[in-house]
């Protein structure tokens, strides 16, 4: 009898994850046909929305990063909202603010852009701290307060925060306590010369142009939700738990780093990993899920010394040496 009930528990489990893993290949098989030549970015974005994570998204002009984030925002049929910012903006721009109403001689609330599922604030890094820290509540909490009053927002609320890094000039470089709260850190850049061609094709068969008709949702934001429960499914080993303690560990007593990474950024670093697993339809997580989603996690976390940086030392370069020097589970 109790075999038979772990077995119809074990099939359970495996029909959830089957879903996730349809769920979000119907979303990388659609994205793959309007953004090529990018299919690492794609699994990385993909990664953080089944995890339930914000993203720091970084690449020269015109590399189809708005475009990017647009595309998912329909394809899941989510409510989409771009915030461009500027060093005059405002926390009330992107947050809101309480109007007077002469005619009802009282305050009303009106919401600020945030309130949307899929946030883009494009070139974040252009506006001053004061309006960069009003992200802050609601990436963290899913919540804004305004006047002493807390609105809650969508369950599936995304930022995706762009910025340009060749550009410096007129900028504000994030602190660490606003880039800890990205759970990844993605970089796009140029496409290949086989995808960029047949982004050539693709707007000359009449993509890409502003009366195209939009994407049709493949998915919705409860079934992306339905997801994010299932990865409770996704089992983590003591031995692999041991070494992502290790790997977290060990980046703390680098001696090209002055910061290692964050009990936040362990966190974030098993909830991406189990939910790269989930995407690959696997209910366990495997080193190798660990090593995919590690630079990501860590490259916007990990701070270099002076010296390092005078040497030419790159995070990429240390977060590779990080897991050689760290046993792989067998």
């Amino acid at each position: 009898m109790q075999q038979e009930v772990t077995a119809t528990e074990s099939k359970t489990e495996s029909e959830e994850l089957a879903l996730t893993r349809a769920t979000f290949a119907r979303l990388k098989d659609a994205l793959n046909e309007t953004i090529v030549g990018q299919p690492m970015v794609i699994d990385q974005l993909l990664t953080a929305i089944l995890a339930d994570g914000h993203v720091l998204l970084e690449g020269v002009p015109g590399t189809a990063k708005t475009l990017l984030v647009k595309s998912i925002a329909s394809l899941v049929g989510a409510d989409f909202g771009r915030i461009q910012l500027t060093p005059d903006m405002l926390p009330s721009d992107i947050v809101g603010t309480s109007v007077y109403d002469l005619n009802a001689r009282t305050f009303s609330l009106r919401k600020g852009p945030i309130f949307t599922s899929l946030l883009l604030a494009d070139e974040i890094n252009r506006t001053p701290p004061k309006t960069q820290s009003a992200l802050l509540e609601a990436m963290e909490e899913r919540q804004v307060t305004l006047d002493g009053h807390t609105e809650k927002l969508p369950d599936l609320f995304l930022v995706v925060a762009t910025q340009n890094p060749v550009e410096f000039e007129g900028t504000y470089p994030l602190p660490e306590a606003q880039l800890d709260r990205f759970m990844l850190k993605v970089l796009i850049g140029y496409p290949g010369a086989a995808a960029e061609k047949q982004m050539l094709s693709n707007w000359q068969e009449g993509k890409y142009r502003r009366f195209t008709k939009p994407l049709t949702a493949v998915t919705s934001a409860e079934e992306i939700l339905q997801c994010r429960q299932e990865l409770l499914k996704v089992k983590v080993e003591a031995s692999i738990m041991d070494y992502l303690v290790e790997l977290v560990q060990k980046s703390r007593s680098i001696s090209d780093l002055q910061l290692g990474a964050s009990p936040r950024a362990a966190l974030a670093w098993l909830a991406a990993a189990k939910a790269h697993a989930a995407i690959e339809g696997r209910d366990f997580v495997t080193p190798d899920n660990i090593k995919f989603v590690a630079e990501p996690v860590l490259r916007h976390r990990l701070i270099m010394t002076a010296e390092a940086e005078l040497d030419g030392v790159t995070v990429s370069q240390v977060v590779a040496n990080l897991l050689r020097q760290v046993t792989v589970p067998r």
